[in-house]
């Protein structure tokens, strides 16, 4: 990757869901208790994963059109917020960092690397992640889909917001991501990206044009040294 041999880069952001965190059974749980009380057949895993990735309320109109019609606007809108409420307050419940996630944030931090977040969940329950689980200690700038108005990935000033508050450029950054959305914006972005193997790519990982992939994050820090 370009401007990443032999040194690890000034700045990496990474997203959350799929990425650092393992949160798909809270948000199934909670699509699922918001299916429950409309009368709507429940959703397993396999759909949920295909849900992911947009935003919170693309998630819950993609949960609509699974179990039936999709309700009018403004009744579509309630149940956003009504999910929103509920999903920001059971957050953590089943929610865990992936295996190493934590020792690389570690290893990056101390060896001088600036972290921070750039995700699409909004900044509510991103906040609320990131504090449950004692991840907001390493990051100096993060991001949600609501973060920066009427933008989020891959609109490449959704990274370009969290790369300013790094105070890094583009060029000194790396992303690390799980999905299509992540790869879109670092292109977007002209910031090399890493992509995780183990998230909720909507189809092969290696066909999203990362720059690398990887199975384990045991596995980041030797990547961003190699290029």
């Amino acid at each position: 990757m370009t401007g990443v041999k032999e040194r690890l880069p000034g700045a990496v952001v990474f997203d959350l869901d799929g990425t650092l965190v393992d949160s798909i059974w809270d948000l199934i749980d909670g699509l699922n208790v918001l299916m429950a009380r409309v009368g709507r057949t429940s959703l397993d895993r396999d759909a949920v994963v295909m849900m992911v990735g947009d935003g919170l309320p693309k998630l819950v109109e993609r949960a609509f059109l699974a179990t039936g019609d999709l309700p009018k606007d403004s009744e579509l809108a309630d149940h956003v917020a009504w999910f929103a409420d509920y999903y920001e307050a059971n957050a953590t419940a089943r929610t865990q960092p992936y295996p190493g996630a934590v020792r690389a944030l570690e290893g990056l931090r101390d060896a001088g690397v600036r972290l921070g977040v750039c995700t699409n969940k909004p900044a509510g329950a991103t906040a609320e992640v990131l504090d449950k689980l004692d991840l907001a200690r390493f990051f100096t700038a993060v991001a949600g889909g609501d973060t920066v108005p009427g933008r989020r990935k891959p609109d490449p000033a959704h990274l370009h917001h969290v790369l300013a508050g790094l105070d890094v450029s583009a060029a000194r950054a790396v992303m690390v991501g799980d999905n299509h959305n992540d790869v879109g914006v670092a292109r977007a972005a002209q910031v090399p990206v890493i992509a995780v193997s183990f998230g909720y790519a909507h189809g092969p990982v290696a066909e999203l044009g990362a720059d690398r992939v990887i199975d384990h994050f045991d596995d980041l820090i030797p990547a961003l040294k190699d290029g």
